[in-house]
């Protein structure tokens, strides 16, 4: 299928544009030019978007202010950008014709419900938000534009709430990998199998990293996260130690993708073993520690 993707200039939409270029026709939209944008146009030019659709099969919408703007950029602006932009290319997609429609969002809105007093959160997708910020809460209304387009049945929406995915310090990284990141290879795998699966309506995952944790661990976590991690993870403790790294003393979310992998026949391939590689590789996705 022909998909066009808003954001293809971003680390993730450009994964997701390298990813869908295998067996699909992956077309770039961005303001920031790029090898993967394109055309290079904001996403507020109406017409520039109206051409960019015609032909279109599907739309991954990626593009979007993000946390690090949090502050720099007015309330007003994440407004303008992440829902009415968003709303705004819906009409344009329910007007060329088009019926899926794939919307990159983020673990982050979930905000306080993710981290419960006492203990470590196990977030799903029935975890009830409780955003903190105008990013949360500008991602979430978005959310529910699409939600409320996708019950009319003309349109098949998919949500991906992705967790952290950018580059950090090492030690980081690879301790989130096993509850609250992912890799953005893996991240664009997920934006395929969405586009690929079908099913209708209005759907939402949690895209993250695969967790050896399980719910009834969320109090250690929380208490001692160290024992726990020797118990579920010891090749991960053992490259810790190996590289005289402290093992983090709290965990205090876990992210679960099991609905993904059960419905989407979606698993992530990159976990902290790759990551490692790609620090000893010098890679510039990963920060030194």
């Amino acid at each position: 299928m022909k998909v066009l993707i808003t954001g293809a200039s971003g680390r993730v939409g450009r994964a997701i544009y390298i990813r869908l270029c295998s067996g699909h026709e992956a077309l770039g939209y961005d303001q920031a030019p790029s090898s993967t944008a394109d055309i290079v146009a904001p996403l507020e030019d109406t017409d520039r978007l109206r051409c960019a659709l015609e032909g279109v099969d599907a739309v991954v919408h990626t593009a979007a202010l993000h946390a690090p703007h949090v502050g720099l950029r007015s309330e007003a602006e994440f407004e303008r950008v992440n829902v009415h932009c968003t709303a705004e290319l819906l009409r344009l997609s329910l007007e060329a014709g088009i019926r899926r429609f794939v919307f990159t969002s983020t673990t982050a809105l979930y905000g306080a419900a993710a981290t419960p007093p006492g203990q470590a959160g196990w977030v799903t997708e029935d975890t009830i938000p409780l955003p903190r910020t105008i990013y949360h809460r500008t991602k979430l209304q978005a959310e529910n534009l699409l939600e409320a387009a996708a019950g009319g049945g003309e349109l098949e929406v998919t949500v991906l709430r992705m967790s952290r995915c950018f580059p950090e310090p090492s030690p980081l990284m690879a301790a989130y990998r096993l509850h609250r990141g992912v890799d953005a290879r893996d991240v664009a795998d997920a934006h395929a199998a969405a586009l690929e699966s079908g099913g209708g309506g209005f759907r939402k995952f949690i895209i993250s990293g695969a967790t050896p944790f399980v719910p009834g661990d969320c109090k250690d976590l929380f208490e001692s996260a160290p024992g726990v991690l020797r118990r579920r993870a010891p090749g991960l403790v053992a490259e810790f130690e190996r590289r005289s790294w402290a093992l983090p003393d709290r965990i205090d979310r876990v992210y679960s993708s099991h609905k993904a992998a059960s419905e989407l026949g979606w698993n992530p391939q990159f976990g902290y073993a790759e990551l490692l590689a790609e620090l000893d590789r010098r890679s510039s996705e990963v920060l030194p520690p």
